[in-house]
């Protein structure tokens, strides 16, 4: 477990050694260079996206990048108003709003379902996903991967009732799989394609058929209001959908760039990168519409307090450009 921890540790290390960016104030009101901070994450990969596309050269601003090892934590910072913006799944916005937290979702693109998956161990007996009654299932609380486990359940005749949640960070989920102190876990790439290529894990279940595959851009309520951080963050808006162009036209490229700015195996990359293709989308009526049934099934299933509403946390004023 030790050897497992150091290597997810060094991963981690890698991933924040290759993340720079400048200093400065937040905004601009001393006549400088606005300033956006960003968050990122190696599941959504923003930075190591933008710089292999070449979309982070002759910005007219700055960028200090943070990382986090999920989206919830992620928006706690963007509420907390140390954080700008950043990419998140479908079920931390609704988490976030269903707190209270001051955020918006600013940008959408959907990504493919196959690295969304309930995995097991290799030799585990659990063959279908009847056979999780009862058992411990790693994920992240607020994650996307919480929405994919709930629905993964209900559509089967299964509650969280039914299941023992361990609620673990990926880094912990990963060593808790591989040393059996938990049964299945729900999880996206690219921690799917490392426990498929690290320990050999197997799929029990993707999203197919259970889940959105969006990623949000979230951005807070300061720098919206802050004209020179919104001005900032529609470029910023813009490069992000030349690199998914560019990352879905360069696949292989792409795969060898971001393992070399992760510190991921090739292998790992490799496996995921084909399954996660980018479609950009505008903030509309269906995306809001399929958002909201997100948020309405984690209200019924009690795991959010009240009701989240996705239109009143939605600003489309960057939708120019998405399809």
């Amino acid at each position: 477990m030790k050897a497992i921890r150091a290597v997810v540790l060094a991963v981690m290390l890698a991933c924040a050694a290759a993340c720079g960016g400048s200093g400065g104030a937040a905004d601009a009101a001393d006549g400088g260079r606005v300033t956006l901070r960003v968050g990122d994450q190696k599941g959504t990969g923003m930075q190591a996206l933008l710089e292999a596309s070449g979309q982070l050269k002759d910005l007219p601003y700055d960028i200090t990048w943070s990382q986090f090892t999920s989206g919830p934590p992620m928006l706690e910072a963007v509420n907390a108003g140390s954080v700008d913006v950043g990419t998140v799944g479908n079920a931390p916005p609704v988490f976030a709003a269903a707190a209270g937290s001051k955020i918006t979702i600013v940008g959408v693109s959907e990504k493919g379902l196959g690295g969304q998956a309930v995995v097991v161990p290799s030799g585990s007996p659990i063959t279908t996903v009847a056979g999780l009654k009862g058992k411990k299932i790693a994920v992240a609380k607020g994650s996307s991967a919480n929405y994919h486990l709930l629905a993964v359940l209900k559509k089967n005749g299964l509650s969280f009732a039914d299941i023992s949640p361990q609620y673990l960070q990926p880094p912990d989920a990963l060593a808790a799989l591989s040393t059996g102190r938990v049964d299945a876990w729900a999880i996206w790439d690219p921690y799917t394609a490392q426990a498929q290529h690290q320990i050999g894990a197997r799929i029990l279940v993707d999203a197919t058929g259970y889940a959105n595959g969006f990623e949000f851009q979230i951005a807070g309520t300061d720098a919206l209001g802050d004209p020179a951080r919104a001005r900032a963050l529609g470029d910023l808006m813009a490069r992000v959908r030349r690199a998914h162009t560019w990352a879905n036209e360069h696949p292989a490229e792409w795969t060898e760039v971001y393992a070399r700015l992760t510190g991921l195996a090739p292998g790992v990359i490799a496996m995921a990168v084909p399954r996660n293709r980018y479609t950009d989308l505008k903030l509309d009526a269906d995306v809001i519409g399929r958002e909201q049934q997100v948020a309405d099934a984690f209200a019924e299933a009690g795991l959010i307090p009240g009701t989240v509403e996705i239109a009143d946390i939605t600003d489309a004023r960057y939708n120019e450009g998405a399809q």
